[in-house]
Order: C-alpha cells, then structure tokens, then sequence
C-alpha cells in the first residue's frame, strides 16, 4: 500500500510539473516575439562569414553533384542509377542558382558604383 502512494505521488508531481511546463510554454508564445527590423533589401557587402557559407554552400553542391555523377557512372539498375543523376542534376541547379544570385549582385553593385 505504501509504494502505490508513493507512486501516486509521484505521478501527481510529474503531472503538476508537466502542466507548468505547458503554461509556460503558453506563456511564451502568447508573448510578443521580440521583433527585429527586417532588411528591406541585402545589404551591399559580403561579410567573411557569409562568404565562408557561399564557398561551403558551393563546395557541398559540386561536391555531390560530381559524386553522383560517379555514382550513377558505376551503376548497373537503370532506376537508381536515374535517382542518381536526378540528384546530381538538382545539385548542379542548386550551384547554377547560386553563381547566378552572386553574378547578379556583382554586377548591381557594378552599376550602383
């Protein structure tokens, strides 16, 4: 009799503590976010940290678009080696895109000179 209060008792705690952490969490979104001002537009420049993410973002994406395209080069199931070059080809899109957004940039900031 003993160990089920004291389990009834635990599980009483439990309950209390997961209904407080369900407020709070309540409490939390009904607050208002604290807003920050959204840029109107990029700003002009590239930081060193931003470009690090550009050249990792670029790196990754010819990383494994070439090794899809390996891949799919050493398969012998036409189906997989399909989702290969599909994957490979979306990687090769995704480089594109990015050398894209950044020859753009290049040549607005060219003109704003």
């Amino acid at each position: 009799m003993l160990n089920t209060e004291i389990i009834k008792e635990d599980l009483d705690m439990h309950n209390q503590q997961m209904n407080q952490q369900m407020q709070n969490q309540q409490n939390m979104m009904q607050q208002p976010q604290n807003q920050q001002n959204l840029m109107q537009q990029p700003p002009h420049v590239i930081t060193t940290k931003d470009f690090a993410y550009i050249n990792d973002m670029l790196s990754w994406n010819l990383l494994v678009m070439k090794k899809a395209h390996f891949a799919a080069s050493q398969c012998q199931d036409q189906q997989i080696k399909t989702q290969l070059d599909a994957c490979g080809q979306m990687h090769q899109q995704h480089y594109m895109k990015i050398l894209g957004h950044l020859e753009e940039k290049q040549q607005n900031n060219s003109i704003m000179q």
